[in-house]
């Protein structure tokens, strides 16, 4: 969806009333649950959660009695992944919010979420303290609940937990209850964080380091939570190895591995992983637009990662690398081996008995190859490190070679063409010029665009001294 469809979406779900927005953030968030529509539902929820969080920024009005699941959950909104995507330690899925929501209201503590429904039915537009009150006491509720649920006890609670939700819920339910018992700890982490974090060197560590000394975030189940916060703070979120590298004083993964810190690795090769799968997901759908920024990401990441730590390759994470890398290079050499041919087949030079009446270029698969050929000169950047040195190497040389000397020669039939087939062989021109701009640079293209022009006035010329 283009950028101006997206913006009328927008302005047409601000439009709606609070309580339509609501029950439509509901229904796709069910429809996420399902796997029906992903990608409808995904991108409407998008711009619903955008509308809906100006909006308590802007007016901060107390939540509505059927947002009670959203004002308990909010602690969780960092944490949180949406439907389809793969999930590691310090994660929740979103679709598990629901089902947990339902099993409240039902089993885990159905008085207290009426009582909480009352008191926030009488409570006034103005009342932002008794609100966020309001929410702390509910999310102690919740947290119990949850662990008397989860926790040690005796009898089989097998059947307790089935009608909780499926099995990733039940995956969940720990950790979303791990969560609200610390809410408290999550936001005073939040505060003393900085902002962002565009370096992490030194003084950066020392500082997120000071700030994540809270004993209760120290824990292997709530750790990975606390840096995942520091993650979504981070311009380069790979470098969070630095944090177990320094704990660990050395660089050795066997020591790095060994101190709670080691989760950060895991954490950083799981999110290179989730790019790479983006990226070729991207390449498949032939969206080029977030390809550079990608491919920045995984390249900095995989030499970050094999420069700053010393991994053994048949390790658990070495072999997590060496594979992101070999998913990598797959995806990126596939593409880029099948550049040249799209080329050719724009330029190519038939015969005029071979071209037919009316004959068109397609200005959109002229587009798409601009797009692959800059696509390619992008992975230039990043060869070495993603394992498409050669092949993106020779096929950029290739194609310079190629539309260099049929750029040249396309000019050329302008000046003979048949007036049969001039609009065509003009098509072929305007695409190799284009393609001259991304290989070759603005002023190339403007010089060979200049012979084109001389090419059929000379034509022009000739004719009319006939």
């Amino acid at each position: 969806m283009s950028q101006t469809s997206i913006e009328r979406l927008r302005e047409y779900l601000a439009q709606l009333p609070p309580q339509s927005q609501a029950l439509l953030m509901r229904e796709f968030e069910r429809a996420l649950e399902r796997g029906q529509d992903t990608a409808v539902a995904t991108l409407v929820l998008e711009q619903l959660r955008k509308i809906v969080r100006k909006s308590e920024a802007d007016e901060a009005p107390p939540p509505r009695t059927d947002d009670l699941s959203r004002l308990l959950f909010q602690v969780l909104e960092p944490f949180l992944v949406e439907a389809g995507a793969p999930i590691r330690v310090g994660q929740i899925r979103r679709s598990s919010l629901h089902p947990i929501w339902q099993w409240l209201g039902r089993d885990g503590a159905p008085d207290k979420v009426n009582e909480f429904e009352a008191a926030l039915a009488r409570m006034p537009a103005d009342s932002v303290g008794q609100v966020e009150a309001l929410a702390s006491k509910l999310q102690a509720v919740a947290a119990d609940a949850i662990f008397a649920l989860t926790g040690p006890g005796g009898g089989d609670k097998s059947r307790a937990l089935a009608r909780v939700g499926p099995p990733n819920v039940i995956d969940d339910l720990y950790s979303i209850g791990a969560v609200l018992q610390v809410r408290e700890a999550i936001a005073a982490l939040n505060e003393k964080l900085p902002r962002f974090l565009r370096a992490f060197g030194d003084s950066q560590i020392a500082s997120v380091t000071s700030a994540l000394n809270i004993p209760v975030l120290q824990t292997p189940q709530m750790l990975p939570f606390a840096l995942s916060m520091v993650v979504q703070r981070m311009t380069a979120p790979w470098q969070i190895i630095r944090l177990a590298i320094k704990i660990a004083a050395s660089d050795d993964e066997i020591r790095v591995a060994a101190t709670p810190y080691g989760v950060a690795v895991t954490i950083a090769l799981h999110d290179l992983s989730c790019v790479a799968a983006i990226l070729r997901m991207d390449i498949k759908r032939g969206h080029f637009d977030n390809v550079a920024g990608n491919l920045k990401a995984l390249h900095d990441g995989v030499r970050g990662l094999r420069t700053e730590l010393d991994l053994r390759n048949d390790s658990a994470w070495g072999k997590q690398l060496v594979s992101i890398r070999a998913d990598i290079s797959n995806a990126l050499q596939s593409e880029i081996d099948s550049v040249p041919g799209r080329v050719r087949r724009i330029l190519r030079q038939r015969a005029e008995k071979d071209i037919p009446p009316g004959a068109r270029i397609d200005s959109t698969e002229v587009e798409e190859t601009v797009a692959l050929i800059d696509f390619v000169a992008t992975c230039r950047n990043y060869a070495s490190e993603l394992a498409i040195n050669e092949v993106t190497l020779r096929t950029y040389s290739d194609l310079q070679q190629y539309v260099e000397r049929s750029t040249e020669q396309l000019v050329q039939s302008l000046r003979a063409a048949d007036h049969k087939v001039r609009t065509y062989r003009q098509q072929q021109v305007q695409a190799a010029i284009r393609f001259c701009q991304v290989l070759f640079g603005d002023d190339y293209a403007s010089l060979m665009s200049r012979a084109a022009e001389n090419a059929l006035t000379g034509e022009r010329k000739s004719s009319r001294a006939s």
